[in-house]
């Protein structure tokens, strides 16, 4: 009963604007999951047959056990690995330590390689389980009793008036997920990361998101929103599909198929709070296994630092085209919203305070989210001689190396250079060549001249990544000027600003080679010039 009392008075706190998982049954055309469905205990599962009346309250002690508290009810027993439907596909899929714990085998299956089948029956349990489990009042009682300080505070913070009739829709799980950064609470943490898990194995766990984005999954044909269409693989993708649309309607003069606003905001927030752990994007958890397991092996998962990781090894020879092509779509989100990056975001959420580049919070899509206000922002107060935490400028210049590296990043580039690219910079795309490329039309080293258009693009491109305050942000430089900066300008600190001045210095002597002269003179023609 008390525990009952304690999920009444978290609720009372819940706006219903909070990303959530609430019933989205009605859409779907199931029942409201007040109470999972109730065969009998052991039941023999058919293929509409939803999880047993004990599944949500056994799960929501795993659950609690994974987080290190005791759960308070008693678990009933009720075990996945004991129905017929997965009994076959677990023995052949899941280490037998799991198959005690219901969580662990639903992370087992639901990680599995795309080319393994699972049974219909078996997905079609595996999903009736997680929305049950994600809208149970059972469960709600051990999220309250796991989380109970964080829900104390927030009923003394927003006491307001709540209908009974809306426990058992997700809200209260829905706000531990919501504010998860923000909880430090060890148990309470590791109780809303095991669940976060599996709200994001479906976009139609996450309630809202079927609402605000099933008109535009049918315009952009983005996939099946049918009930029966479950496979994990195809509910990654209508999500990645919609942020393919999403960056690339930002490339584009005329949207012939704009996606509506409240979609483009679902779109990111579901982006940034998938940012910390690349499990939970899963069409890049699924398109970049392999070369995680390639270039990442010994990179710890959480704080966003496999993704930082495969960015870095973007280019490599040996990245698959399906990863490189993921990766890139969540840099150009992380373009549109820098909040798409964890560390980003965590590491300047302070300095972007005191520098006032914030000041709407409330517009995910509003011109203070975007990647290049943040970056000329913050570098306008580092030049002005304002403080900005080390972490902070050290994320910032990641990200400047990463906009100087490949061009399709900047979404004007795309859009008012593509004529110019199309006609003199083809195949050159890698590694910051094409920006390069640009730059030397631009000088005028060639008969053709660059749009005015594009030319602007490019020198607040150049501005944001700021590449005369380091040379290493612009790589295609730095490998060309590599042998010169290492005879002519050892004797300076790497990363010195006063590099480039070196290398002017050195432009018509013996030590100077071609490669490094052209590059020199392109970055500098942009860097020296007041364009305002």
């Amino acid at each position: 009963m008390a525990a009952y009392s304690r999920t009444q008075l978290l609720l009372l706190l819940l706006p219903l604007s909070l990303l959530c998982l609430c019933g989205f049954g009605s859409v779907l055309g199931l029942k409201a999951a007040s109470g999972p469905a109730e065969p009998p205990n052991p039941p023999v599962l058919r293929a509409a047959d939803p999880p047993a009346k004990d599944a949500p309250a056994a799960a929501a002690a795993a659950a609690a056990a994974a987080a290190g508290a005791s759960p308070p009810r008693r678990a009933t027993g009720w075990k996945l690995s004991e129905e017929e439907a997965c009994r076959e596909d677990l023995t052949r899929l899941c280490p037998k330590h799991t198959w005690t714990n219901n969580l662990a085998v639903l992370e087992c299956l639901q990680d599995r390689r795309e080319e393994t089948d699972i049974a219909p029956d078996c997905n079609h349990l595996l999903w009736n389980y997680k929305l049950n489990l994600t809208t149970d009042p059972k469960f709600e009682s051990v999220a309250t009793e796991v989380c109970k300080k964080i829900t104390f505070f927030f009923f003394l913070i927003r006491p307001i008036n709540l209908s009974r009739e809306e426990r058992g829709r997700g809200y209260l799980v829905s706000c531990l997920v919501d504010h998860r950064g923000n909880i430090s609470e060890y148990q309470c943490n590791q109780y809303i990361t095991k669940m976060t898990s599996i709200i994001f194995s479906d976009y139609r766990l996450i309630c809202g998101f079927m609402d605000k984005c099933k008109e535009d999954i049918n315009t952009l044909r983005c996939g099946s929103i049918n009930i029966g269409h479950k496979d994990v693989h195809s509910q990654g993708e209508v999500i990645a599909c919609l942020e393919r649309a999403l960056v690339r309607e930002a490339e584009q003069q005329d949207h012939v198929r704009p996606i509506k606003e409240e979609c483009q905001r679902a779109i990111l927030r579901v982006a940034e709070l998938s940012s910390d752990d690349f499990h939970l994007d899963r069409h890049l958890y699924f398109s970049c296994r392999d070369d995680r397991e390639r270039f990442c092996q010994n990179t710890q998962a959480g704080e966003g630092k496999v993704y930082k990781c495969l960015f870095n090894h973007k280019f490599e020879e040996a990245m698959s085209e399906k990863c490189r092509d993921a990766l890139t779509t969540r840099q150009k989100l992380i373009s549109q919203d820098y909040r798409v990056s964890y560390s980003l975001a965590k590491a300047c959420k302070l300095d972007l305070r005191k520098q006032r580049c914030s000041l709407d919070t409330n517009l995910p899509r509003a011109r203070e989210a975007r990647l290049s206000y943040l970056l000329l922002c913050l570098e306008a107060a580092v030049h002005r001689g304002r403080p900005v935490s080390g972490e902070c400028q050290g994320e910032m210049l990641d990200y400047r190396r990463m906009l100087m590296e490949d061009f399709s990043l900047s979404p004007e580039i795309v859009l008012h250079c593509r004529t110019e690219i199309e006609a003199h910079c083809s195949g050159l795309h890698r590694k910051g060549r094409t920006l390069h490329c640009l730059m030397r039309i631009g000088r005028g080293d060639r008969s053709t001249t660059v749009d005015s258009v594009c030319q602007s693009a490019l020198q607040t491109l150049i501005q944001s990544a700021d590449p005369g305050a380091d040379y290493r942000i612009d790589r295609a430089l730095n490998e060309a000027c590599e042998s010169v900066i290492q005879t002519a300008c050892k004797h300076i600190r790497n990363g010195d600003p006063m590099i480039l001045s070196c290398l002017m210095e050195h432009l018509y002597t013996e030590k100077m080679v071609e490669d490094c002269e052209h590059r020199l003179l392109e970055l500098q023609y942009f860097i020296s010039r007041d364009w305002k």
